[in-house]
């Protein structure tokens, strides 16, 4: 899901001041990613043949439902242990979005298994649970935060529109998405 342009400004806007006051500490700064492909994943296929794609998306289309407001909470270090990537966690205060997501994990399956929220198929039931967040910056594969502590996160909330399936396109000089469907939420 892609949060709005003036949402992803704001919160590309805090990651870069963020990470400014990181490299002034003398740490090897995240790189902040591009505003355009700030996003909220749902379930990551990994790699996928071209022919499943038009189903994917007649399944994407099964899965809508109201969301409702998130909200965006606390900055992340993501994954917890050995952090590659800072993120905003995502406050789903009705508990839709984890409906949606479960649902959608469900109806797109992996090699028969559903899929996970963060890569590959799905972990068994209470392994792994849906952590909702937006992916702002990432590390080199060599570095990892030495500072943990960041400046308090801007109060932003949305309401998401629509669903996206994307097809990401990888390179040394990052991701870049192309989306191929799309999906009304509500």
């Amino acid at each position: 899901m892609d949060p709005p342009a003036d949402v992803r400004e704001q919160l590309a806007a805090w990651a870069r001041a963020a990470t400014r006051e990181m490299s002034r500490r003398s740490v090897a700064p995240p790189r902040v990613l591009d505003v355009e492909l700030l996003h909220v994943t749902l379930c990551f296929l990994g790699s996928r043949p071209v022919e499943e794609i038009e189903q994917i998306a007649r399944r994407l289309l099964t899965c809508s439902g109201p969301v409702g407001e998130l909200s965006v909470g606390a900055p992340l270090w993501l994954p917890p242990r050995r952090p590659r990537a800072l993120a905003v966690e995502l406050h789903d205060g009705g508990g839709r979005l984890a409906t949606l997501q479960r649902g959608l994990a469900a109806a797109i399956e992996v090699d028969g298994e559903p899929a996970g929220a963060e890569g590959g198929p799905a972990a068994p039931a209470g392994h792994r649970r849906f952590r909702p967040h937006i992916t702002l910056a990432r590390m080199r594969s060599d570095s990892r935060p030495r500072e943990r502590t960041l400046p308090p996160t801007p109060a932003l909330s949305f309401v998401p529109n629509e669903m996206v399936l994307y097809r990401s396109w990888l390179s040394p000089e990052g991701a870049s998405y192309e989306a191929l469907a799309a999906c009304p939420i509500g």
